[in-house]
């Protein structure tokens, strides 16, 4: 498996299983569309965007998801010279009990200490596995609950 460095983030949630990057590569501008109509009524920050602020190549990008950009865990690590939180010697730290999203800190709290155990290949091997339906599969992406393949009930995030 040949890892794609911009989707290699610094926080541990790794961009391979992100709708939006997968919306993103496969060029799928409805699908983007829906997200932002979704995205903006749950997040009012959004209210100033475009569908075009949700088109991301990966977290270490130059296009980047629009709560992508402004990422003070990106920031801190790169001060610090480290490639991600699973070097860091504070982890976990007030920036990620912080972290607005409550399955992306999950995720980020089971998914750095096993980066750190056995590595960013593992890691990487281990996330594009994870997020596969239990029943048909299917693909998955974080944050899902019910596999859009089979409607399965699917719990692959923590």
């Amino acid at each position: 498996m040949e890892l794609n460095p911009e989707c290699i983030p610094p926080c541990g949630l790794y961009c391979g299983v992100c709708r939006i990057y997968a919306a993103t590569q496969a060029g799928d501008l409805a699908y983007l569309e829906r997200l932002y109509k979704i995205y903006a009524r749950r997040m009012p920050q959004l209210a100033a965007a475009t569908p075009d602020d949700l088109l991301c190549d990966g977290c270490l990008s130059t296009r980047r998801y629009i709560f992508c950009r402004q990422c003070a865990i990106r920031d801190c690590t790169q001060q610090k010279e480290l490639q991600s939180c699973h070097q860091c010697a504070d982890f976990p730290c007030a920036l990620i009990d912080a972290f607005p999203v409550p399955v992306g800190r999950q995720v980020i709290l089971r998914s750095i200490p096993y980066w750190r155990k056995f590595g960013t290949h593992a890691w990487v091997q281990s996330e594009e596995q994870r997020y596969h339906c239990p029943e048909c599969g299917g693909r998955l992406f974080r944050g899902d609950t019910n596999c859009r393949h089979c409607q399965a009930q699917v719990s692959v995030d923590y």
